[in-house]
């Protein structure tokens, strides 16, 4: 029974799919009788169902050795292209947590949802988001790790667009599109390349392959640029990291997974090749920088944000940030750690925050204030989801943290210090955002703004539970250090920052000081409100750049292209016209028009041979 468990793993992501394809008939309205609610019901069952074969599946596999499974899929022309599972316990870990979080966010979406039309829709693309989760951790394969993120990519532009009629969301859609897809051209490239590098996309046959490769170093630091855009744009890195606030715009159950796993993904992939970067120091340099500045310039961001919403996204991207710098410098369990405590700490957060935006007038934090009293629950969710995102022990988010700095202490004593400035940063965002919601005596906007109902709560308890006991968890799989063995000082570091940052923020926006917040320069204060003018920096380069090269294109389509059509057809209407006049009816004469024709044209074909005969008669 648990080898046959294993050798179905595959069909994990074929119960969500097949869920989503289910919830079909209720988007068009084709099944009007019963209303849309049916097809949230058949994707929670068949959520439920995957996550039970992936836990089952866990404790089969426990220890063992990892597994492949291969589904053959297509071979032509020299080119075999196989599906290849590989089963091993962290990758049904990450199953487990993808499947665990969508089924919190579905049974979350029945109510937050629940007077929305747009059931269908909306459960059968979660249908679609968990199916293309499961695989890509599942696959290992880099190009159907790529094929899984364009289905992925086009989930997040449907999904955020759910509600078309809003201008808004429609222009976050399209925004988190376009973005992502920039990254994802030139992930392609980096996966063609590194083909005809190694001869495989096998993720195992590539680490063995890059243990050993001899290559030229501009060629594969090209390859790897490459291969970084993609993972730039779904972890929402600097520069591209602008689509994840856009996107908040679409449905709150839907940011749950996209806060949480869905930006994960591209750091999935990300670490699995990690082998393959270390081949070139100024890829790995790279990805360091590109993390440390989306880090702290998130981190900045986020402390002068006021929609409930921007504030936690910004988080997001620096904990990605961090990631980046964990696969950089070769430290691949933080980097798992990172994502796996995040993942589930962000989850909570979103939700505790959800249902204020459920039933709130207003997104904006300064006009909020006062809910503890009327919201405990959704109160002790948002600090049980701090507390587990930054490094506060013994929650996850420390081990994961000091797992990284602790990596770095001995050869990157800076990053360290770059780590330990992140946590507190977020520290004192998370602390300001619960001080400004939470804190201080009710405003007109939050006076009558009562806790969610059942259905939005009871995912928030269940959740907690799983952050409060995720160490463990963590414990249970020898994944926490030996206290014999503990760097005291990183320890000490990590939790003197996080306890700084709370404690200025608590005194700041728990006590009786005067709000809002400014800095003495408003300069520095609006370069962080308006992120470092990011958007304002695309409109003058980007996009003037792509708007002027359509208007040259434009002006060459109509005054070169159509210029030319347009000669060659008025030439052949007035030659036309021409030979319209010049008809007689005799067939003599058109004859003898056709053989002076074939004269000229032959004595022009024979006339260098005549040519030079001429001359030799002469001289």
């Amino acid at each position: 029974m648990g080898q046959y468990l294993l050798d179905t793993i595959w069909l994990i992501p074929v119960y969500a799919l097949i869920g989503g394809l289910l919830a079909i008939p209720w988007s068009p309205g084709i099944i009007r009788k019963t209303g849309p609610r049916p097809a949230g019901y058949v994707n929670v069952v068949m959520t439920f169902l995957s996550f039970l074969h992936a836990v089952f599946a866990f404790f089969v596999i426990g220890n063992h050795p990892a597994q492949e499974v291969f589904i053959p899929w297509l071979s032509t022309a020299g080119l075999d292209l196989t599906i290849n599972l590989e089963i091993s316990a962290v990758s049904l870990g990450a199953v487990i947590i993808i499947t665990a979080l969508n089924l919190l966010a579905q049974i979350y979406a029945i109510g937050y949802m629940e007077m929305d039309w747009g059931w269908g829709r909306f459960f059968s693309l979660l249908g679609l988001f968990e199916a293309g989760l499961c695989a890509l951790v599942l696959c290992n394969d880099l190009f159907f790790s790529y094929v899984i993120l364009e289905i992925l990519t086009l989930g997040t532009y449907l999904l955020v667009g759910l509600w078309f009629s809003q201008p808004l969301v429609v222009t976050g859609a399209r925004d988190a599109f376009l973005t992502k897809r920039v990254g994802d051209l030139f992930l392609l490239m980096g996966v063609l390349g590194l083909w005809t590098l190694s001869g495989t996309w096998n993720y195992t046959e590539l680490t063995a392959w890059a243990a050993t490769a001899n290559v030229d170093p501009t060629i594969i630091t090209l390859v790897c640029l490459g291969l970084i855009a993609g993972p730039m744009g779904k972890c929402a890195q600097f520069p591209l990291h602008l689509w994840l606030d856009e996107a908040m715009e679409g449905p709150v159950p839907s940011t749950i997974l996209r806060n949480s796993v869905v930006v994960a993904s591209g750091a999935w992939v990300l670490i699995k090749l990690q082998p393959v970067f270390s081949l070139s120091p100024v890829a790995a340099s790279v990805m360091v920088a590109i993390g440390t500045v989306t880090a702290i310039g998130g981190a900045l961001i986020a402390i002068a944000q006021i929609d409930i919403k921007r504030c936690l996204s910004y988080s997001v991207s620096v904990y990605m940030g961090l990631v980046f710098i964990a696969v950089g410098t070769q430290q691949n369990e933080a980097a798992l750690l990172l994502v796996l405590t995040h993942a589930l700490s962000s989850a909570l957060l979103v939700m505790s925050s959800g249902g204020i935006v459920w039933n709130s007038v207003t997104q904006d934090v300064t006009q909020l204030g006062g809910l503890w009293s009327r919201r405990p629950m959704s109160g002790l969710a948002f600090i049980i989801g701090t507390l587990g995102l930054i490094g506060f022990p013994p929650l996850g988010s420390f081990w994961a943290l000091f797992k990284l700095a602790d990596g770095l202490w001995a050869t990157h004593p800076t990053l360290v210090g770059i780590v330990i400035i992140v946590n507190a940063l977020t520290a004192f965002s998370l602390t300001r955002e619960f001080g400004l919601i939470f804190g201080g005596k009710p405003k007109q906007m939050s006076e009558r703004s009562p806790e969610a109902i059942w259905l939005m709560v009871l995912p928030m308890i269940i959740l907690s539970g799983f952050v409060l006991h995720l160490p463990l968890v963590l414990q249970s799989l020898s994944l926490l250090p030996q206290w014999t063995t503990l760097n005291k000082d990183v320890a000490l570091l990590l939790i003197w920052s996080s306890v700084f940052g709370c404690s200025i923020s608590s005194i700041i926006y728990l006590g009786n000081i005067p709000k809002p917040i400014r800095l003495p320069w408003a300069g520095l204060q609006n370069l962080f409100a308006y992120d470092f003018y990011t958007p304002k920096l695309y409109k003058i380069t980007i996009i003037l750049g792509v708007a002027q090269l359509s208007k040259f294109a434009d002006m060459l389509d109509r005054f070169v292209v159509d210029g030319i059509v347009n000669f060659v057809g008025l030439f052949s209407l007035l030659g036309g016209e021409g030979l319209k006049y010049s008809n007689n009816g005799q067939t003599q004469f058109y004859a003898l028009t056709v053989l002076l024709g074939v004269g000229c044209l032959g004595a022009w074909v024979t006339w260098p041979f005549w040519g030079v005969q001429f001359i030799n008669f002469m001289f």
